[in-house]
């Protein structure tokens, strides 16, 4: 449920929550990113002269990317308040989209709803490595407190990431509030590092000057240029501030950003800076800053604030699957609630082992935060840069705003994000081309879904009685008629569901009452239930036609929507009500439509999906499943 409008009274416990869940990512980028840039795959020597500009150009990137794009400006694109890739593609105007178009994406845009898919793909990317590097980063810190624990480092890695992704099933709404207080204190802990250090070296302050980033390029060249690899990582957590704009609101948010993490953050890197300052060979700058008595209580911190980092990124991907589910580009899958009360605490079986299997693999396979650093990066700068695209349809098709306005302002970040993507693009032979194989197999399964069920769609119309002819039938040759009221689900908007031309020519009978239901996604998150009966008409002769309607971020629950279509006149009697399903067998031929392979992967796919009977909530024991075959 989106949480914009809390009064003043629920701002603060919010602010903490948001804390916890928003900015775990960005929040541990101290633990690798000023070590990347200098004792990474693309370093520059720690000179005074650079540290100074590679401090200077981590506190713009600070403020342009995240204060200044996504604080200020990317958070206002929000679809009733929600947030993130997917509510910014569903925002994009349709074109030629007629009533039959309701859940389909931007109907008529192919090009920026494929831009859209994309991006949420390289989400998935995002969620695989985030944990691996944020973990292996905070255990990497035993090494500092004694070279003995070195050999130690990825075992233990991978069995904190085993154990956190095995109690996802349990659900982590009974340790959500523990993540609040714990990144407060993270936060103010590498924030008051960051000022001891800065108090023995205040020339670092020095970096404020943007005159020093400007001298840094000027002075490196190329070395330079690919610095900003490394650079892009204190801001790769940008788009978990968009994406979680649902859960917590704006105000909530930004307080966080500017209340605390922003000036913890630039201290604690004014902090490693100041370190190099005076210790130039200091090639674990973020545990170097505490003294030899706190490294094994801030190695615990950095974990516990790493794991709550990757639970955020796995939550989120779990919340971006039901999402594309919902958008029709995933099959169904089980999505399970693990809370009572909170309605975005859910897990997703099949996305949570896939994540865990790809996560261990890229830490067993990489082997250090430094190797998945090189790794890193390429797949959210490309995410930022297709965010720029598309909000600047939204904001002069659907806002109508001034086009050089627009043109102008996405037009800088536009020109800061390509830079960084410039400079990752150097990463993708160290390792950056498993996010990219990652997402572009998403995407190809995404893609191959939702044409495959536009397909589908199109074939079942094709082949489908119109209801307009159906009813004729059944006022010239009026059929038995029994008890109760059947509900005969439906995927075509103007024609007869299979099911119930089969079940009036072969049982010759027809229920007392009969619901023709057809089911859709609108482009908003949630649709309140005053709204969720989008179509009540009656047909005659006992015969309603019924269009339900649910938000992207919303669970489909037909049986209690169904009450509400009763409300308003529909005849059904909820005691003795029995739903008939179509179930197709997908046929694969050479029929114009998609090539051979993605039909035979989309009939797996299909084939592998949740029955219709577990996403829709309808109870087992009424439901009766009649089969139809179909040529793809």
């Amino acid at each position: 449920m989106s949480r914009t409008h809390t009064g003043r009274s629920g701002i603060l416990p919010l602010t903490v929550t948001a804390l916890g869940v928003v900015y775990g990512d960005i929040g541990t980028s101290p633990l690798y990113a000023i070590r990347e840039c200098f004792f990474g795959t693309h370093p520059v020597p720690p000179t005074p002269e650079n540290v100074l500009g590679v401090l200077s150009l981590i506190i713009y990137a600070l403020v342009l990317v995240i204060s200044v794009k996504y604080v200020g400006i990317v958070m206002r694109a929000d679809n009733q308040g929600e947030g993130g890739i997917l509510a910014l593609t569903s925002l994009i105007p349709g074109r030629d989209g007629g009533p039959g178009a309701i859940s389909r994406l931007a109907v008529g845009r192919p090009v920026l709803v494929a831009l859209g898919i994309f991006g949420t793909a390289l989400l998935y990317g995002d969620g695989m490595i985030t944990p691996a590097i944020s973990v292996l980063g905070a255990v990497e810190g035993l090494g500092v407190i004694t070279p003995l624990f070195n050999p130690y480092v990825v075992p233990v890695t991978v069995v904190i990431l085993l154990a956190l992704f095995i109690i996802q099933q349990f659900g982590t709404h009974r340790v959500g509030g523990l993540f609040g207080p714990i990144v407060i204190i993270w936060f103010l802990v590498i924030g008051g590092l960051g000022v001891l250090w800065i108090l023995r070296a205040p020339a670092v302050l020095g970096a404020f000057d943007p005159r020093h980033a400007l001298r840094f390029f000027l002075e490196n060249g190329v070395p330079g240029f690919a610095v900003l690899g490394a650079v892009f990582l204190v801001v790769t957590g940008g788009e978990a501030l968009y994406a979680d704009m649902g859960h917590f609101g704006k105000y909530p948010i930004r307080l966080a950003w500017f209340g605390l993490v922003l000036p913890a953050l630039v201290l604690n890197y004014l902090g490693q800076g100041a370190l190099l300052l005076l210790r130039p060979a200091s090639s674990q700058p973020f545990f170097m800053l505490a003294p030899t008595w706190a490294l094994v209580p801030l190695v615990g911190l950095a974990t516990a604030a790493a794991i709550i980092a990757s639970q955020a990124l796995i939550s989120g991907s779990f919340s971006v699957t039901r999402q594309a589910i919902q958008l029709g580009l995933a099959p169904r899958l089980d999505v399970a609630h693990t809370s009572a009360s909170a309605m975005g605490q859910i897990y997703v079986p099949q996305v949570n082992w896939a994540l865990m299997a790809a996560t261990v693999s890229i830490v067993i396979g990489f082997g250090s935060s430094g190797a998945v650093a090189a790794a890193y990066g390429i797949a959210v700068t490309m995410t930022m840069v297709i965010d720029e695209l598309l909000l600047f349809v939204v904001a002069t098709e659907r806002w109508r705003w001034p086009l050089a306005g627009v043109a102008a302002v996405t037009g800088t970040f536009l020109t800061v994000d390509l830079a960084f993507f410039g400079a990752n693009v150097l990463k993708v032979m160290q390792g950056g081309w498993v996010t990219l194989v990652v997402a572009t197999l998403i995407f190809t399964l995404m893609t191959t879904w939702r044409t495959g069920r536009r397909l589908l769609g199109e074939r079942l119309t094709a082949r489908a009685l119109p209801l307009e002819e159906f009813m004729k039938t059944v006022e010239a040759e009026p059929p038995q008629r029994v008890p109760g009221t059947a509900v005969f689900m439906t995927a075509q908007p103007r024609g007869t569901p299979p099911a119930l031309v089969h079940n009036v020519r072969y049982n010759k009978v027809l229920h007392e009452h009969v619901v023709v239901l057809m089911v859709t996604t609108a482009q908003v998150p949630h649709v309140p239930p005053a709204e969720r009966v989008a179509l009540a008409e009656p047909l005659g002769n006992g015969i309603f036609n019924v269009r339900l309607q649910f938000g992207f971020m919303d669970d489909p629950d037909v049986p209690e929507a169904l009450l509400l279509a009763r409300e308003k006149g529909v005849a059904l009697d909820p005691v003795d009500l029995t739903y008939f399903l179509g179930r197709e067998t997908i046929l694969v031929t050479r029929k114009e439509g998609m090539a051979l392979w993605r039909e035979r992967l989309f009939v797996l796919m299909a084939r592998n999906a949740v029955r219709a009977t577990a996403f829709f909530r309808l109870p087992p024991e009424r439901v009766v499943e009649l089969g139809v075959q179909v040529e793809m």
